[in-house]
C-alpha cells in the first residue's frame, strides 16, 4: 500500500428480526420496508461522500443495502464471503431470552466472555475476526489512497473494531454498543500497516431533499 485507505464499514438495513433482536447470523433474510428507506438514505449520503468502490457480504440483507448505493455511484457491488456475519449456531433465529430458557449455563458463560464461550454450535469470534480483518486489509491494499464502502454486519463490525484497537474480543458486547442499521464506522489503513478508528456507529446524515421518494 503506497497511500492510506479509508474503509467505511456500514451495517445493513433493518430486517424483520431487528425489533425482537433475534440472532440473524447465517440466516439469509432480507431487509424490511424501513431497511429499504435506510438504504436510500445511505445511497444519498454516499453520493455526497463519493466512495470509489462498494463491497458487501454475500448475504441478501447486505446486498440489498449495498445495491442502491452502488447504483447511485455507478459502481458494481463486490461480494466477499469473509465479510459475512458470525454464525450463531443454535441461537439462529432466536432471542437471547429464548436461549436463556433452553441453554442457561451457555448464556451465562457467553455473557461473561463472548469469545471464550461463544453460543452453542456457533462460529468462534476469533475465526470471524481473523477472516474479516484479512479481507479488509486486502481491500485496503487493492484501493490504496481511496475511500471504500463495505456493507457488513453488527457483530462482525464490532469484532473488527476490537481487533484493530486492542479491545479483547470477548468484551465486544460490553465495550461497543450494537451498531445501528446503516450506521457508519470508519477505519483508516495507513501505509505503515497501522489501522486507526476514525468514528464508530455514526448515522449517515443527508438532507431530505436528496433522498429518493422522500417528500419535503
Amino acid at each position: 500500500m503506497t497511500a492510506g485507505t479509508t474503509v467505511t464499514l456500514v451495517r445493513h438495513g433493518r430486517t424483520p428480526w431487528h425489533e425482537d433482536n433475534r440472532y440473524t447470523g447465517s440466516s439469509d433474510i432480507g431487509i424490511d420496508d424501513e431497511g429499504v428507506r435506510q438504504a436510500q438514505v445511505l445511497a444519498a449520503w454516499a453520493r455526497r461522500t463519493g466512495p470509489s468502490a462498494v463491497y458487501a457480504s454475500p448475504m441478501t440483507r447486505t446486498r440489498q443495502t449495498a445495491a442502491p448505493v452502488a447504483r447511485a455511484l455507478g459502481l458494481a457491488v463486490h461480494t466477499d464471503a469473509r465479510l459475512r456475519e458470525v454464525d450463531y449456531g443454535e441461537a439462529e433465529g432466536r432471542t437471547l431470552a429464548e436461549m436463556r430458557v433452553t441453554h442457561p449455563r451457555s448464556v451465562e458463560l457467553f455473557e461473561h466472555d463472548a469469545a471464550a464461550h461463544h453460543l452453542p454450535g456457533g462460529e468462534h469470534p476469533e475465526d470471524a475476526a481473523d477472516r474479516a480483518c484479512t479481507a479488509l486489509r486486502e481491500i485496503a491494499g487493492r484501493h490504496s489512497g481511496e475511500n471504500v464502502l463495505v456493507v457488513a454486519h453488527n457483530t462482525l463490525i464490532r469484532l473488527v473494531v476490537c481487533a484493530y484497537v486492542g479491545i479483547p474480543l470477548g468484551m465486544y458486547r460490553v465495550a461497543l454498543r450494537a451498531v445501528t442499521p446503516t450506521a457508519t464506522t470508519q477505519l483508516s489503513f495507513r501505509p505503515d500497516g497501522a489501522v486507526t478508528l476514525d468514528h464508530y456507529n455514526q448515522k449517515p446524515s443527508t438532507p431530505q431533499e436528496e433522498i429518493p421518494g422522500v417528500q419535503v
